[in-house]
């Protein structure tokens, strides 16, 4: 069993639970690698053998088993750059506030790695949105990708913009807003839902549009197939507008057209059943919470 650790900011009150995730993997005679800058912040604190570290450019591929991520929601997000095409199951220890993504407590390590090894779970291919190739001059670089949604809004001003929107070629509207949002069901219950948009199942075929703020009665969320191809062109009174990929931000010029289309992989995320889709939509949203239950 091959398995990879990894978090953006670890606090000094989780390592405990690092280490006792390290202890059960040892137990489980798992080959360990570690994230570079993850691993140095747990020397700085703790005496810890030494393992192997792997970084965003190198050390990964797809002999992994699992990928671990020590965080909330935003280091799932980031995590996501660092397994990309390569096929790893990933699963959250939330160590952060919400954590829709990252399901499991950080009490839970133990049972975490224990229902692994027995294949006590179950595995969710999870749709990404993408740039088509070549966009941007590689503000990106080869990270065009997001698992929850891709943004357009506005930048330096409290004016609308107008975001011109073509699905498959054909047009199908000029949003007046702050932006439009193009999530997919993993990143419709995220920004997407603060701003109306429905709740998508993980295993819908599904984008959905959803302006931000629209001036405008009759602009409301459009679920789409996420086969289509979706094109759109900002306008308005500033010369540039922000284009974000999950929690990574450029600034692009108005008129520039953009290509948006499903990724061509897929992302696989460990479900195990007390951290269900649907589990958690109740104890995270408090979905149809009702006293009357």
């Amino acid at each position: 069993m091959k398995v990879a650790l990894f978090s953006q900011l670890i606090q000094p009150e989780d390592i405990p639970w690092v280490m006792q995730m390290i202890e059960e993997l040892d137990l489980q005679k798992a080959d360990i690698h570690i994230d570079r800058d993850f691993y140095q912040q747990i020397q700085r604190e703790t005496a810890v053998r030494k393992l192997p570290t792997f970084t965003l450019d190198s050390g990964l591929d797809s002999s992994f088993d699992l990928f671990v991520s020590f965080g909330g929601d935003g280091t799932m997000l980031r995590a996501v750059t660092y397994v990309r095409e390569f096929g790893i199951p990933m699963v959250g220890v939330n160590t952060g506030r919400l954590g829709f993504l990252s399901t499991f407590k950080r009490e839970e390590v133990r049972e975490l790695v224990q229902g692994f090894k027995a294949g006590a779970y179950k595995v969710g291919n999870r749709s990404l949105v993408a740039l088509a190739p070549g966009q941007l001059d590689g503000a990106f670089g080869d990270l065009q990708f997001a698992l929850n949604e891709i943004t357009v809004s506005r930048k330096d001003t409290t004016s609308m913009i107008t975001v011109e929107t073509y699905l498959d070629g054909e047009y199908l509207t000029s949003y007046w807003a702050d932006g439009l949002i193009i999530a997919t069901p993993t990143g419709s219950t995220g920004y997407s839902l603060s701003c109306g948009g429905p709740v998508i199942a993980p295993s819908a075929r599904s984008f959905v549009l959803t302006p931000i703020a629209p001036h405008n009665l009759n602009a409301r969320p459009l679920v789409i197939s996420d086969e289509t191809e979706i094109r759109i062109r900002v306008s308005g009174r500033e010369d540039n507008h922000l284009v974000s990929l999950d929690s990574r931000i450029v600034t692009v010029p108005n008129g520039q057209e953009l290509i948006i289309k499903k990724a061509d992989f897929t992302l696989p995320m460990l479900e195990y059943q007390s951290g269900s889709f649907f589990n958690t939509l109740r104890s995270k949203l408090l979905w149809g919470q009702d006293q009357r239950n």
